[in-house]
């Protein structure tokens, strides 16, 4: 019975079973034919980061599972890497050469930036030194001109000539300025600047500096507007204040820059005497603060000329004030030839720093600004060009104010200045210091002569050397062409396309339409006259150009001696 039981109940939970088997049966294979179908699409499917390949076949699946596994990422397959890399620098050869030519400019740029300050700084000390020796001579010559004028009579329009006008003008302004200065004193200036402490030092010299400039670039015009005014002809109508307004304005200004610049001295002579040298150490820092003003900004060509004419001027004027402080220490030491060796080396190191700032500043600028190291011969041929134009017989200028339009440098106050202190710092009493005085004098003379004849012989070489002849030759010919207007109408035309300047050829008409003109005005019978005349005009022009030419060859011959020197 119990068998039977038991076998009934095991019976009946057998299909119980059965059923729940049944459910898990089928749970599992749709389970699996949905993994089976999975790994199937993901077989037949390509991963992005190159773990799985379209395998056609199972052996080809195994096959790419075992590279995959071969080529996996590892420590020592990546160091091997980075230590067998390589790269080709041909491939961007014209990069690399650009860098390389930026390095050799920056090499040139010491050289050739040197050439161009030393000859600005002899083109300035022959500006300066005309004021001491030529100008005291002109100005005696203009003045003897206008006592013997009312004995030799009137031979032209004019009293005097233009340039004799500006002469007489200048040395006015060079007594007066002189006069007014001996009001100033100058040891009391400095004791006065030398109770102020260090910063307010600092500051003041800054101040100083920013306005030297600003002096210096409106000193100019109102010298020129002064010439001017007083030789303006008379013909023309009255568009001015008056000669004598100008006249005080000029002396007014030459006054205050020659104050100026006694002041700038002072701190520097402060500088010198302190005891820590703490100030003079600022003071060489600031020529590193230009570095930062001026490297990292937009340059031109004509903005680094300006820059490189101001950095001229300021190298020049730098000099006359250390020549100053030397000459007010050494007095105040009774002349001790001991205490200029002190002198020297502060005096070294001042200008060693203008140097090395001047260099870095320019090397940086014509790197970051692409300027090659040859824009610096080309302004030195500009300078020269100056110079050389300035010596012709039609000279529009005095070429001491080219030098002070172009560099910004006035060698009146500065001049004014100098006499000043060497007047009170050298006492002259006697015949003997009078003799002493006429040989100095001489010296100068002499000195300003072979300077002008070397710079002479440099321009001509460097205005040539740029081929520069042809504007030199352009610039008579405009005006001889302006001043005889009632020629035929044959030779205007011809006239003004050779040798007439291009901005000055606006008052003539165009030269092709009066060329037709001209050769339609003539009856047909006579055909071979514009031959001619158009035959004559380049005869004309050859002319012409020997003419202009003998100027500059004159000039040659006269500084063949400082080609040589040089």
């Amino acid at each position: 019975m119990a068998d039977s039981l038991c076998g009934g109940v095991s019976d009946e939970k057998d299909p119980e079973n059965d059923d729940h088997k049944g459910v898990k049966c089928s749970w599992a294979a749709a389970a699996i034919s949905r993994k089976t179908d999975v790994s199937g699409a993901a077989a037949k499917m390509t991963e992005t980061l190159g773990f799985y390949e379209k395998p056609a076949v199972k052996d080809e699946q195994h096959e790419h599972s075992d590279s995959n596994d071969s080529d996996g990422p590892s420590l020592l397959r990546f160091m091997c890497a980075e230590l067998t890399r390589g790269y080709f620098l041909e491939h961007n050869e014209a990069k690399y050469t650009e860098r390389r030519e930026r390095v050799y400019t920056c090499m040139r740029i010491p050289r050739e930036l040197e050439r161009l300050m030393v000859f600005g700084f002899f083109l300035c000390l022959d500006a300066f030194l005309y004021v001491f020796t030529l100008l005291p001579l002109r100005t005696l010559l203009a003045f003897l001109r206008l006592l013997t004028i009312p004995c030799c009579g009137l031979g032209g329009s004019r009293f005097l000539q233009p340039a004799q006008v500006c002469d007489l003008l200048k040395g006015l302004i060079m007594v007066l300025c002189y006069s007014m200065m001996h009001y100033v004193d100058y040891a009391m200036m400095y004791h006065l600047i030398r109770g102020q402490s260090v910063i307010k030092l600092y500051i003041i010299y800054n101040m100083l500096e920013v306005a030297d400039r600003l002096f210096s670039s409106f000193g100019q015009d109102i010298l020129d507007a002064l010439y001017w005014t007083a030789t303006e002809p008379k013909s023309r109508k009255r568009a001015h204040i008056g000669v004598i307004p100008h006249f005080f304005m000029a002396v007014f200004y030459v006054f205050l820059h020659a104050i100026l610049i006694m002041v700038q001295a002072s701190t520097l002579n402060v500088a010198f005497n302190s005891h820590n040298k703490s100030l003079l150490t600022i003071m060489m820092s600031n020529n590193f603060v230009e570095i930062k003003g001026s490297v990292f900004k937009k340059f031109e060509k004509n903005n680094l000329f300006q820059m490189s004419n101001s950095d001229i001027k300021e190298r020049f004027t730098n000099s006359v004030l250390l020549l100053i402080v030397c000459l007010r220490n050494m007095e105040q030491f009774s002349w001790n030839s001991d205490h200029l060796w002190v002198l020297l080396p502060d005096v070294l190191i001042v200008i060693m720093s203008e140097v090395a700032v001047d260099i870095v500043k320019h090397a940086f600028i014509t790197k970051f600004n692409d300027i090659t190291a040859d824009v610096y011969s080309e302004y030195k041929a500009s300078l020269a060009f100056e110079l050389v134009s300035s010596r012709q017989q039609n000279a529009y200028t005095d070429y001491s104010d080219s030098v002070a339009r172009r560099m910004g440098f006035i060698p009146l106050p500065l001049a004014v200045l100098l006499i000043r202190v060497v007047m009170s710092s050298v006492k002259i009493q006697g015949a003997l210091s009078s003799v002493c005085l006429l040989l100095f004098y001489l010296g100068l003379i002499t000195m300003k002569v072979l300077n002008n004849i070397v710079i002479l012989g440099k321009s001509c070489r460097y205005v040539k050397e740029a081929n520069m002849e042809g504007k030199l030759f352009e610039r008579p010919t405009a005006q001889t062409s302006k001043q005889t207007p009632k020629k035929p109408k044959v030779q205007r035309p011809s006239t003004s396309i050779t040798k007439q300047p291009s901005p000055r050829a606006k008052p003539f008409p165009p030269a092709p339409p009066p060329v037709t003109e001209v050769t339609s005005d003539p009856p047909p019978d006579s055909p071979p006259k514009p031959e001619e005349s158009s035959s004559e005009t380049p005869q004309s022009t050859e002319l012409k150009h020997r003419a202009t030419k003998k100027d500059l060859l004159e000039i040659d011959r006269f500084t063949i001696c400082g080609n040589r020197i040089g």
